[in-house]
């Protein structure tokens, strides 16, 4: 049979029901906006990023989900960040709890399904329309402005959509980054991931159960710690594409080789039992050249993706489809979706973006030390802990003059702003 085609017509259309797709798909939904949200898999669906840093908590209370978050059965509390040199001796634990005492200072690991379930359940209660098992396929142009998207359902069917306005929320498909070839790599963070999960492995005693650790390899790889419910944990590794396969290239080798290299990771995986085969990813940065166009929006992974070595990516998915809900409903109720009204809307996510890409060059830099920091600049403890626990919005020039007379931090890039023409 021939397939058939349907057209519908809405307010917004937002391709990708993850975290930034369904803040932004909520904020506009609640604003009374006709919203349609297309999302290619079938929920629940498997996803990394377990781990949410403080300040995901101000997002997710302005999308009214934080009391569905405190009585979630599919996390467990997170009160610290701790590092563990390669000797398996740890640091003092960053408490949150002793730079605020916020509700935020109790953020969460999540099993992501369950956690994105929940936040496409949210969007649809207050009105998004979600149409599952449909893949966004092509941007739809008239007169160099995107009016809507065409899209293709898992059964064959073509559906083309109409809006005034299109917001990319795709993640790593980077569907719009594709289509118009605007990825640009970070060349100095081309890093590796492997990484699975084990059951039964240890954790730490009382407020430390929760933590998230990161314990460093030699030059500069590092493994992550990430204890989740039922008794999980999430493991992995990141480092440079050379480091890891040198001699070898099979996932269960290569991580059987770097557990021998780290005492703590290696202690704490011996009572458990890996449950899952090895995941691999790779070329983890990028940014977008651009964030907007005429009737088209960026967020989250769609935009840029930082290496994960301070858990920023969920945060950033949530701020920015909070913020990006925010910007498209002024824009409609003002009759101008053009790119050039997203410019502060870049600016500000493009500045959080930067602070915390610093702290990841400086993380990689042989000659970093967050202790040598502090010991230098004790009183940019504050500063340093606010980028680490997503507090982003703040000058932080004193915090990063000091942090460049222990390593090399490139000037901020210059891309990522709205196409304006």
């Amino acid at each position: 049979m021939p397939e058939s085609t349907t057209t519908m017509e809405c307010d917004v259309i937002i391709i990708g029901a993850g975290p930034a797709g369904t803040s932004a798909g909520t904020i506009l939904a609640k604003a009374g906006k006709n919203v349609v949200i297309l999302e290619k898999q079938r929920f629940p669906r498997y996803r990394i990023g377990e781990s949410l840093i403080p300040y995901c908590w101000f997002p997710l209370q302005r999308i009214g989900v934080l009391d569905k978050m405190q009585n979630a059965g599919f996390a467990v509390e997170k009160r610290s960040v701790q590092f563990v040199g390669t000797d398996g001796k740890g640091t003092t634990p960053f408490y949150f709890s002793k730079h605020t005492d916020h509700d935020c200072a109790t953020t969460w690991q999540v099993k992501r399904d369950e956690f994105d379930q929940m936040m496409l359940d949210h969007a649809i209660e207050h009105g998004a329309q979600v149409l599952m098992e449909t893949g966004a396929k092509s941007l739809i142009r008239e007169d160099g402005w995107v009016v809507g998207v065409m899209a293709k359902t898992s059964k064959g069917d073509s559906i083309e959509l109409r809006a005034p306005m299109t917001i990319d929320a795709s993640g790593r498909d980077l569907f719009a980054v594709t289509q118009e070839n605007w990825r640009v790599a970070d060349p100095s963070l081309k890093k590796i991931a492997i990484w699975t999960y084990y059951r039964g492995a240890m954790r730490d005693r009382g407020i430390d159960e929760g933590a998230t650790t990161i314990a460093y390899l030699p030059e500069k790889g590092w493994f992550w710690y990430i204890p989740l419910p039922d008794d999980m944990a999430s493991v992995g590794i990141v480092a440079e594409r050379e480091y890891l396969y040198r001699g070898d290239r099979d996932p269960l080798a290569i991580f059987e080789r770097e557990v021998e290299l780290q005492p703590w990771i290696k202690d704490h995986l011996t009572p458990g039992t890996r449950e899952v085969d090895f995941r691999v990813t790779g070329d983890y940065s990028y940014r977008s050249r651009h964030c907007a166009a005429d009737g088209l929006l960026l967020v989250g992974d769609a935009f840029a993706f930082l290496d994960p070595v301070f858990s920023s990516g969920v945060f950033l998915a949530l701020q920015s489809g909070v913020m990006a809900g925010d910007a498209v409903n002024e824009a409609l109720d003002q009759g101008d979706v053009s790119a050039q009204r997203f410019e502060g809307y870049a600016t500000q996510f493009c500045q959080g973006l930067e602070a915390m890409r610093s702290l990841v060059f400086a993380f990689y830099d042989h000659a970093f030390s967050f202790k040598d920091l502090i010991m230098a600049h004790p009183d940019l403890r504050g500063d340093l802990t606010d980028c680490l626990i997503g507090n982003l919005d703040k000058d932080f020039a004193p915090l990063f003059r000091a942090v460049k007379e222990f390593a090399t931090i490139p000037e901020p890039l210059t891309y990522g702003k709205p196409l304006t023409t």
